[in-house]
């Protein structure tokens, strides 16, 4: 009896052996589905997905297919440090979220608890700056877009007035363009905060019409954007109005209508790009619906993710985290990745960018920007 009690034991511990090794590499999705992120989180949180499905049919990361979780922040940073430490005990081997700069900055401590891989769309620049080595953008961060903003802002207005949302991701791009226009040509004559999820814009918009600057920066998330680019519109503001990739999004298109038409922005990702069209057409076959910058985020990030796994030779948590740091992918190796992408030792991506500008209810390149790091 013992002795069969004791075969027993040894297969079941095979048993669980097996179903271990045999166990998909799981994901878990911790994005903005409800809240002022809605449109943020949702866009990444497909985009993330559709790589997953065309991963999966391809066979999987080294013969192993990838299963997700998908998780509501509801935008809300203490919701989404909840819930990433819930992905962490149920042991994932990665995190995709969340978007929103507030909510990565406060959850991420979880994700380096759990030496797992945390891929962000947030842009403020102190995500990367706290020494997180499991935390990576999907985007540029303000320590990369910005330099070729202030470069391009520099070239076209002696004044400007800044209009921001007055969070993590709005103070950051403030504090990080005031800096970079120090001692340059062009002065900062405005400096307006506006609210996350503000619905009237009608003060901010007079106050920077009232400065006659030369130009009217505008840094808010994507649905106040497009109430912003309306009211803007709506006061008969003529002045240059230039953003970041939040500005001309396809959603603040689709919310402002004709008055985008004009806006201009420095963009990382946009499906109007040659590198970027085929995966636009792949999202709107699958959702019926336009993607934009954040589907990109999501969609390549996870392509990110199988490439360093790939690289690393095994499924390894630390070792996807490692083989990521201070490494370049190409797109040619790995199709998925999209564009040839670089990161640094702090998680840092950088890459070619474009200057856009709303024409007709469409964003239109006007140029191709290569990599910051890029030798001249």
């Amino acid at each position: 009896m013992k002795a069969t009690l004791k075969t027993l034991a040894v297969c079941a511990a095979l048993a669980v052996t097996g179903v271990t090794q045999a166990q998909d590499i799981k994901i878990a999705n911790i994005v903005e589905l409800s809240g002022p992120g809605t449109t943020a989180g949702t866009l990444f949180k497909n985009g993330t997905e559709l790589a997953i499905k065309e991963i999966n049919a391809a066979g999987g990361i080294l013969g192993k297919k990838i299963s997700y979780t998908t998780e509501d922040t509801q935008t809300n940073p203490g919701v989404a440090k909840g819930l990433t430490q819930k992905a962490v005990d149920n042991d994932v081997f990665a995190i995709f979220g969340p978007v929103y700069s507030g909510s990565i900055m406060v959850s991420m401590a979880e994700s380096k608890r759990g030496e797992t891989p945390n891929f962000t769309g947030g842009e403020a620049a102190a995500i990367t700056a706290q020494g997180n080595p499991y935390v990576f953008r999907t985007a540029f961060g303000q320590s990369v877009s910005f330099p070729k903003l202030a470069k391009f802002i520099n070239s076209k207005a002696k004044t400007l007035a800044i209009v921001y949302v007055n969070n993590d991701f709005g103070k950051g791009g403030r504090d990080t363009l005031t800096k970079l226009l120090e001692g340059t040509s062009t002065k900062i004559v405005a400096d307006i905060s506006t609210d996350a999820g503000q619905v009237d814009f009608s003060a901010a918009v007079l106050k920077a019409k009232q400065t006659d600057a030369d130009a009217i920066f505008v840094y808010t998330n994507e649905e106040e954007s497009a109430r912003a680019l309306r009211e803007f519109r709506k006061q008969g503001v003529k002045k240059m109005l230039i953003g970041e990739t939040t500005l001309t999004g396809q959603k603040v298109i689709e919310l402002a209508g004709e008055s985008a038409n004009g806006a201009l922005a420095h963009v990382g990702l946009t499906v109007d790009a040659p590198a970027f069209k085929a995966f636009g057409a792949k999202y709107k076959a699958e959702y019926k619906s336009e993607s934009d910058h954040n589907g990109i985020k999501g969609y390549t990030g996870m392509y990110v993710l199988k490439a360093a796994i790939e690289k690393a030779g095994k499924i390894d948590r630390k070792a996807a985290a490692a083989a990521i740091r201070n490494s370049c992918f190409s797109a040619k190796q790995h199709p998925g990745i999209l564009m040839d992408v670089c990161f640094d030792d702090k998680g840092d991506l950088d890459r070619e960018s474009f200057l856009i500008e709303v024409k007709g209810g469409q964003p239109v390149i006007n140029a191709t920007l290569p990599p910051l790091t890029a030798k001249k």
